[in-house]
């Protein structure tokens, strides 16, 4: 893989914040019923690694944060939590959330990093405060060092679909660091600390914001989900269409209690749910096993799933770029495969 370094020097910007001894990192957890998402929870480690203190932020309705809440305390890495409560909060916007965010890292503010994990939720409210306050911001970097001598932070992050990996020092000149995390870079962390503090936050309410949630549909499973499953099999646009892909890659997911993805192909012709694409403007995944069907493996596709442990691909044409990537490649029909494939599994 090409690797380039590419080193930030950016112009003091005015500074109103004070600055820590040492780190003292800003997370922002994110949840969904009644569960911190496993994203935040790699946003956390990855925060831990600056070496200071670990604060997380809450924000949710007060039915949300009451039950997230004694999770969020539980989590090993975390000095304190802050919560606040709203029912702007509950669909969290970034014009409604950002707010709190300004108050919270306002003059005298402690906090040297705001982290997040690069949802889509994040992308959108991180770099709108971090613009708000003058300062840039780093999406999904995959690994971090913090030099206290200097505070200063240097990052890593995938650029050209991953094929190149470029390095980017935050120097002391900037007062907050703002990053996302690629979760699949870093472990999630732990829920088994002792209970840190809560402190409670007043909400900031938006007036007339210009953005309104209007509904969320969400696509139920029963099957592991997608973003941190060890497992995946997932189809191309071979699959021909919707009912060939399901009753094709459905019973190879059953029998390895997998969950099921696509490629952006395969979404677009309407094979699959948008939210079962796998590659760089869908899911970033790296499960121990990823069984390919019928992929072509296009860059696009190949920077969401080339991290995987074990990368398995099926596909007619010798040619095809997944074989580049994969561990194990067969060079066949996938609908004589699966099959076989199928009976075999569950006669073990």
């Amino acid at each position: 893989m090409l690797r380039t370094r590419t080193l930030a020097y950016l112009k003091p910007a005015f500074r109103t914040y004070a600055t820590a001894a040492s780190p003292h990192a800003l997370v922002y957890l994110e949840h969904s019923a009644g569960a911190i998402d496993s994203a935040s929870l790699s946003a956390l480690t990855a925060a831990q690694k600056l070496g200071g203190q670990v604060t997380g932020l809450l924000v949710g309705s007060a039915e949300e944060v009451k039950e997230v809440l004694p999770k969020a305390q539980k989590l090993k890495g975390l000095n304190d939590v802050l919560h606040a409560s709203s029912p702007q909060y509950a669909h969290p916007l970034p014009e409604t959330v950002s707010p709190l965010f300004e108050k919270i890292l306002s003059s005298g503010s402690p906090y040297t990093h705001v982290v997040s994990a690069h949802s889509s939720a994040a992308k959108s409210i991180l770099p709108r405060v971090a613009a708000k306050l003058d300062v840039p911001a780093v999406s999904d970097i995959t690994s971090l060092e913090h030099d206290s001598s200097s505070n200063s932070t240097t990052f890593t992050r995938p650029i050209y679909a991953g094929n190149a990996i470029a390095t980017v020092r935050a120097p002391s000149s900037v007062p907050v660091k703002f990053f996302t995390v690629r979760s699949t870079a870093f472990a999630a962390a732990p829920s088994d600390g002792a209970d840190v503090e809560a402190k409670p936050l007043e909400a900031v309410e938006v007036a007339s914001s210009p953005t309104e949630h209007i509904k969320t549909e969400l696509t139920k499973s029963d099957r592991p989900e997608l973003g941190s499953a060890s497992r995946i099999v997932s189809g191309g646009r071979a699959l021909k269409d919707a009912e060939t892909f399901k009753k094709t890659l459905e019973p190879l997911a059953d029998v390895l209690g997998a969950a099921i993805g696509a490629s952006r192909a395969a979404v677009d012709a309407g094979y699959a749910d948008n939210s079962l694409q796998v590659g760089q403007t869908g899911k970033v995944v790296a499960p121990e096993l990823y069984v390919a069907l019928g992929i072509s493996g296009a860059i696009q596709h190949l920077a969401g799933m080339k991290d995987s442990k074990l990368i398995v691909a099926v596909n007619k044409d010798p040619d095809a770029p997944i074989f580049q990537v994969a561990d194990a490649g067969l060079v066949a029909d996938l609908y004589e495969v699966v099959p076989e494939l199928v009976e075999k599994l569950k006669a073990q």
